[in-house]
């Protein structure tokens, strides 16, 4: 394939390396206009800048079977003053799709990373989430998303999006880094320790692996999505890499742990790479980390100062020595351009053509205006030094000294001198406040755009609220009161649904409490909400716990470890009946407000709850035979049908076993077999001579167990297949 790559830096070397291993050719862009060295694994190098009027010319004459702009990535653009290059990041772009629309041909590779987010998620972020940069650079690179996605809406092209997570690498001698990792070992070898936050969670890729699966989005016959995330998916938090960088960087480094302020967290999900190409991540963090940390130490210094406190004795002593020198030399200058000027008046006293033009002040002047005034004061001191000296080549030194022009001169020196110097300070003293007026406003507006971000996502759930009135009380008890007519045995079902529905979170689990210590697991909404598992004793979740039993929504603000995001319980006589477990919601909606809405959906689904639960109790003796945990043969299959449709809808999972009852005595085989069930299993004499018994929130695999104990107990169960009767 003839690859067109656009870009500069270490990705764009990994990226050809890898490229050239493939048997591709590669062309280069280099986005800049230098007369540099051919590489030898570049087929043919254009340095021109990317505003330049020859981009139709090169796709022209390149003609690439795919594009890869490395946008994100591009080490052309300094993101130092990033409000000046962003308009000139996105005006490239533009000029490069312009370009690339009128070839017609090929696939455009778009390079992004992961700061097109700028909030906290709790869960990894998918593909689908909306973009929401905070800063210049991050809003740049997603505006680069959106002119991309827009090209190929409207033109038809074939244009792909690669989101790196926190891309990391090997660096180059003195060349900074953009990541994580590059920025605790710099600050470990500057001032010998580490800082790291457990409160700050993220991904990191290192650049073979990330190269290595963009290349399998360049071959790719065929891609399924427009937009895909290239991320480890591998958590770390600040604290755990900083002892991976402490441990790389051997003795003498301290950590500093400083978990201070907000939970952030952003992890990107590649899922959906994963499962359409395959992914193979090769560098642990452990091996990355290390790589970097052990380059940086053997070369430190070429990424710190002898200034710092990671450099050596010698590196500090000849820093001093450099300071003193800078400050010196302004002094040194001016006592040598002294005796060069004193020199030329020389000369010029004996010339016809320049004797009346006086170089001393001319001297003044020069070191006056470039300067300033002190300067201009010690120049003016040697110059009246040098005056004298010619003076009294002719004349003694007290005719000098009471000559009136000499002081004349010397009047019309200073004066000259310390004007300009004092203007020369002056202007010198606007530029600074200028420069500083314009990094406090630069401040003042990253500020105020962190406050329209905050403004422009409560207007949108105002508008959301507006469009859809979810959050209204009358909608909600609009769709909780369809509860009602649900059948019994499928209300919980439902609530689940609802719940998921009304709290616009897909992670929903509902829990019963099977006795006051533990809950099962009812119904659930996704693989996520089911984390838990099966059963849980909910009582040793202490944090939850308290929260749920003072009537309370709990909140999980410190996201800890293996509990949900939100809970809240309904209670049934002063006890806790059943528990709603929401995962997935995003940082910014786990607030009072989300907490008041879960609130009253838990306190209308109860009603429907308690209903049920009457219902079924006021017929419990046309439900059971003769006392016992046998359900009837109608009551069990509405049961096991309830069941096998939330199974469909995938709210739940169950499995069905047949008991054959030699004999026929159902009622005593269920006797005999209820102590191998649990509380939420159910069994029903559906035939005269066979005992059907569900098994809720259990699989196939889980059942055997069921099964093996059923035989010790002296009767044989086989699975049904599908759930049939």
């Amino acid at each position: 394939m003839d690859i067109l790559l656009i870009g500069g830096g270490q990705v764009a070397d990994a990226m050809i390396d890898r490229l050239n291993k493939s048997g591709d050719r590669v062309y280069l862009l280099s986005g800049r206009r230098e007369n540099g060295m051919s590489r030898k694994k570049v087929f043919e190098r254009y340095d021109f800048s990317y505003e330049d009027d020859s981009m139709k010319d090169i796709f022209e004459s390149v003609k690439p079977d795919v594009t890869v702009f490395l946008g994100a990535w591009d080490s052309n653009f300094d993101w130092q003053k990033a409000r000046q290059e962003s308009v000139r990041y996105t005006s490239s772009l533009i000029n490069i799709l312009s370009a690339y629309s009128m070839l017609g041909k090929g696939r455009f590779v778009y390079c992004s990373s992961q700061e097109v987010y700028g909030g906290s998620y709790p869960n990894n972020v998918p593909e689908s989430r909306k973009a929401s940069p905070k800063g210049f650079k991050a809003m740049a690179i997603a505006q680069g998303e959106d002119i991309c996605a827009n090209y190929r809406r409207n033109q038809g092209m074939e244009m792909v999006t690669l989101r790196f997570d926190n891309l990391y690498c090997v660096p180059q001698k003195g060349r900074p880094q953009d990541d994580p990792c590059f920025s605790v070992c710099l600050e470990a070898l500057k001032s010998g320790r580490v800082f790291g936050s457990n409160r700050e969670v993220f991904s990191m890729i290192f650049l073979k692996d990330a190269v290595e699966l963009t290349y399998k989005i360049i071959s790719a016959s065929t891609l399924r999505q427009s937009l895909y995330h290239i991320s480890a998916m591998e958590e770390i938090n600040g604290v755990r890499l900083a002892e991976l960088v402490r441990g790389a960087m051997g003795g003498g480094i301290e950590l500093v742990d400083d978990s201070v302020g907000e939970y952030h967290r952003v992890i990107l999900d590649g899922s959906a790479f994963q499962k359409e190409l395959g992914q193979k991540i090769l560098t642990s963090y452990q091996d990355g980390v290390t790589q970097v940390a052990q380059y940086m130490k053997r070369h430190s210094e070429s990424f710190i100062h002898a200034e710092d406190a990671g450099g050596s004795r010698m590196g500090r002593f000849w820093h001093g020595v450099k300071v003193v020198f800078t400050t010196l030399v302004p002094y040194i200058e001016n006592i040598t351009c002294f005796f060069l000027f004193f020199f030329l008046n020389n000369l010029a006293a004996g010339s016809g053509y320049v004797a009346r033009l006086d170089f001393f002040l001319l001297y003044v002047l020069l070191f006056a205006v470039i300067h300033g005034q002190k300067q201009a004061v010690l120049s003016g001191l040697l110059a009246v030094g040098g005056y004298c000296l010619q003076q009294m080549y002719s004349r003694t030194g007290f005719e000098v000294l009471l000559d009136y022009n000499t002081y004349v001169w010397m009047a019309q020196l200073f004066i000259v001198g310390l004007v300009v110097g004092y203007i020369k300070d002056q202007l010198r003293t606007v530029k600074q406040e200028d420069r500083d007026e314009i990094a406090y406003l630069e401040g003042k507006l990253s500020d105020i755009m962190d406050i329209n971000d905050s403004n422009v996502r409560m207007k949108e759930n105002f508008e959301t609220q507006l469009v859809n009135q979810r959050d209204s009380l009358g909608k909600i008890y609009e769709i909780t009161s369809g509860l009602e007519s649900q059948a019994p045995e499928e209300v919980l079902f439902s609530a689940a649904r609802i719940l998921s529905e009304l709290m616009d979170c897909g992670d929903v689990a509902v829990y019963t409490v099977a006795n006051q210590n533990y809950a099962r697991l009812f119904s659930s909404t996704s693989l996520e909400s089911r984390s838990l598992g099966g059963s849980i004793k909910y009582t040793d979740m202490d944090e939850m716990y308290r929260e749920l039993k003072e009537r309370r929504v709990y909140i999980n603000r410190n996201m800890a470890d293996k509990l949900p995001l939100m809970a809240s319980a309904v209670y049934n006589d002063g006890e806790i009946a059943l528990i709603f477990m929401l995962w997935g919601i995003p940082w910014q909606r786990m607030n009072l407000s989300e907490a008041n809405r879960l609130a009253i959906i838990g306190q209308l689904v109860q009603s429907a709850v308690v209903r049920a639960n009457q219902y079924l109790e006021a017929l419990h003796s046309q439900r059971y035979v003769g006392g016992s945990r046998l359900l009837a043969k109608e009551a069990f299959l509405q049961l096991a049908k309830a069941f096998f449709r939330a199974q469909d809808q995938g709210l739940t999972e169950c499995t069905l076993l047949e008991v054959p009852v030699p004999g026929g005595d159902c009622v005593g085989a269920a006797a005999v077999l209820d102590g191998n069930l649990r509380q939420t299993d159910y069994m029903g004499a559906v035939e005269k001579n066979k005992l059907y018994v569900l098994l809720s929130n259990t699989g196939s695999e889980s059942a055997s167990f069921v099964i093996n104990r059923f035989r010790t107990a002296g009767y044989e169960s086989r699975l049904m297949k599908g759930g049939s009767l």
